[in-house]
């Protein structure tokens, strides 16, 4: 989601303080991009709190995942001549730094000490997503089991507790079936784990540990005005990187008590 438009669907909470930090970052992208959080304090004559509670208004977890939405904001002019795929490979390249920095310790402690992991996905690319988590993780001897409906919801509902893991994919996270999973799950005191887009949502309100990725739309030479493809590979690589850490967590955990 755009940053326009987390401000529009959060005006009701930002007061002048959080509008002057706004028009600052919104004039000066590019140097925003590469400041800290008490760089930009100083340039709006704020504290740096103040610059973090304006991020967590936007359903930001804190002032870096903001910096990381500046960074991945790109927007192409009306006349774009760049290089679609030159893009794209910059893209990646910036992906998987946001990825390889990201903080998995809760979403790993999560799922590897549950007494049962459960996946529900929302959209054909996200099931896809829960394809690959359940082929990964299986080479760490964890069997995630997939729940395709509220139906199956309702018939295993009954029996889970909070020793159980309910991990919930979803670009937009507004996803009404996938809201109410996670309305029921929060209800019954399940954990969960959300991966979502970078914004702030419904799901990962509802939501234990979130996980967030960053995708992006390109447009080839002539289409500049009319974006016709949105890459949704980070969803991917995050499931990867997840894998990595849990087989890491895996590792030390055996050497511990070996």
């Amino acid at each position: 989601m755009q940053l326009e438009k987390l401000i529009n669907a959060n005006k009701e909470l930002l007061n002048p303080t959080d509008m002057l930090i706004w028009k600052y970052i919104s004039n000066h992208r590019k140097n925003v991009a590469q400041m800290s959080v008490h760089e930009l304090a100083k340039c709006c004559a704020v504290s740096g709190a103040t610059v973090v509670r304006f991020a967590k208004k936007l359903g930001f977890r804190g002032f870096g995942e903001l910096k990381a939405a500046i960074n991945f904001e790109k927007p192409l002019p009306a006349d774009y001549k760049g290089n679609v795929i030159k893009d794209i490979k910059e893209f990646h390249n910036k992906t998987l730094d946001y990825l390889a920095n990201l903080d998995y310790g809760n979403a790993v402690r999560l799922i590897c000490n549950a007494r049962n992991v459960f996946i529900f996905s929302s959209g054909y690319v996200q099931s896809n997503v829960a394809n690959e988590m359940k082929r990964l993780f299986l080479v760490n001897k964890i069997f995630i089991i997939e729940v395709f409906n509220i139906g199956e919801l309702e018939s295993i509902l009954e029996s889970l507790t909070e020793d159980d893991i309910f991990i919930l994919v979803s670009l937009s996270g507004e996803s009404p079936v996938v809201v109410e999973f996670a309305q029921r799950l929060k209800v019954k005191g399940v954990p969960t784990i959300s991966i979502t887009r970078l914004s702030a949502n419904t799901l990962a309100s509802l939501s234990t540990v979130n996980l967030y990725i960053l995708p992006a739309s390109f447009a080839t030479i002539n289409d500049a005005g009319n974006t016709q493809f949105l890459n949704l590979m980070p969803f991917f690589l995050l499931v990867e990187f997840l894998y990595l850490n849990c087989r890491i967590y895996i590792e030390q955990q055996e050497k511990e008590f070996s």
